[in-house]
């Protein structure tokens, strides 16, 4: 989350590396982030809500009426689109924070091993001490691999990012195949009852800690959460570095610097790769509109691969509208310059409205009414940056984040007359 968090400079000549300031800055990658931020606030609303393990089993059947509607809208056109242009931007960013070093002839591999153990270190709190659905371990976990695709030549990243990106829909697909052949060899069926009814009991504690716990029942039931979906690196890890190597080459080829100069690129982008995408997330939302927690087939993780590839094609698509769009989106660029600090503040925000040891909304909120709450909490959010940035160069957490990476304060008040 690199790019997502924190934006690139621009100016490869840059002397030394130093924390940039607004003029060094791509403006679409700060458009983007914000999107991508609204984007995530609207994919996490249900896991926020009620039980994580709840929250991403396609098109939950217990919603009825406007609530099905709108959780078949954001499965379709939200689900796995947004995770994957972070991804995509923080390739993007590790790009020009290499190109930028090498530039000025300074050493970037040090520099980056701090700023991932930086965000490491970010992302455990977040995921230990707010929320477990954190992205931010995955990211800086798999922002190690990327330091090792480095000197790949500009050329092959697109196609190492696609295979990479589908090694995580062949191992679905294989897992799917394993779970079938399972199953025939337990005609009564003992394994499925005994996921289920595993899967069952970790609802009723996520229910429990988060909807009536005290605030350290939550921490625990989060640890839990926590090393359950460390496990989930296996899938995630590959999608994750596919996007990063993908997003590595829209910096390096200049695609996000000077779009005008792919023009062709980006209609295929809005015109071919969205409406495919958008086909083959509806092909397999009809094929497989829910996935019940302990339970997977062949069927499943056919459906699963088929939403992935869905997913990478939407996301390219929407950034390719967003790109499009940008003179008209410019009010998104204060967020997306403080999408670290807002990226925790959603969470901070939400549990504190939804868990037992705040409002205690846990379950009460209908999905449909996620949608606004999600939309009013973000154009808050976008209010803030904009006052916020008025005063300060960086968000707080951005300041933490590179004052960790840089070993040293960084000046956070603009000085008079500082645009």
């Amino acid at each position: 989350m690199t790019a997502l968090l924190d934006g690139p400079p621009v100016n490869a000549a840059s002397p030394s590396l130093q924390p940039v300031t607004t003029g060094d800055r791509i403006a679409v990658l700060d458009i983007l982030r914000g999107f991508a931020l609204l984007g995530i606030l609207l994919m996490n609303m249900e896991a926020f809500s009620g039980p994580l393990d709840l929250a991403f089993t396609n098109i939950d059947p217990h919603w009825q009426g406007l609530d099905y509607g709108a959780d078949a809208a954001i499965y379709v056109l939200v689900q796995g689109k947004f995770f994957t242009l972070f991804s995509l931007l923080f390739g993007a960013g590790f790009a020009i924070m290499a190109q930028r070093a090498e530039a000025a002839r300074r050493a970037f591999t040090p520099f980056y091993l701090r700023r991932s153990a930086a965000l490491l270190l970010i992302g455990l709190c977040h995921a230990l001490l707010v929320w477990s659905g954190d992205i931010l371990v995955v990211y800086a976990l798999v922002s190690l691999p990327l330091l090792a695709c480095r000197e790949a030549p500009t050329r092959w990243l697109p196609a190492m990012g696609v295979l990479t990106y589908l090694c995580a829909a062949v191992l679905m697909l294989l897992l799917g195949l394993l779970m079938g052949l399972s199953a025939q060899h337990d005609p009564a069926g003992e394994q499925a009852r005994d996921a289920l009814a595993k899967a069952a009991q970790t609802i009723d504690m996520q229910r429990q800690a988060y909807g009536h716990g005290s605030y350290l029942q939550a921490v625990v039931q989060r640890l839990r959460d926590f090393i359950t979906q460390l496990g989930a690196i296996i899938v995630v890890g590959p999608e994750v570095l596919g996007m990063f190597l993908i997003g590595s080459w829209f910096a390096r080829s200049g695609a996000l610097a000077a779009p005008a100069n792919h023009a062709r690129l980006y209609w295929r982008l809005r015109w071919v790769a969205l409406p495919t995408g958008l086909a083959m997330m509806l092909a397999s939302a009809i094929w497989q509109p829910y996935l019940a927690p302990g339970t997977f087939t062949a069927a499943s993780g056919a459906a699963f691969a088929l939403g992935s590839v869905a997913s990478l094609l939407m996301c390219l698509g929407y950034l390719a509208w967003i790109v499009h769009a940008r003179s008209r989106l410019q009010w998104l660029a204060p967020v997306g310059r403080m999408a670290l600090t807002q990226y925790i503040a959603q969470s901070l925000v939400c549990t504190w409205v939804f868990y037992g040891y705040g409002l205690g909304a846990f379950e009460q909120l209908p999905r449909a009414a996620q949608v606004p709450f999600a939309i009013g909490l973000f154009a808050l959010q976008v209010v803030v940056s904009h006052a916020w940035l008025r005063h300060f160069r960086f968000g707080p957490l951005e300041w933490l984040w590179r004052a960790m990476t840089y070993l040293q304060w960084p000046p956070l008040r603009r000085a008079a007359g500082e645009r």
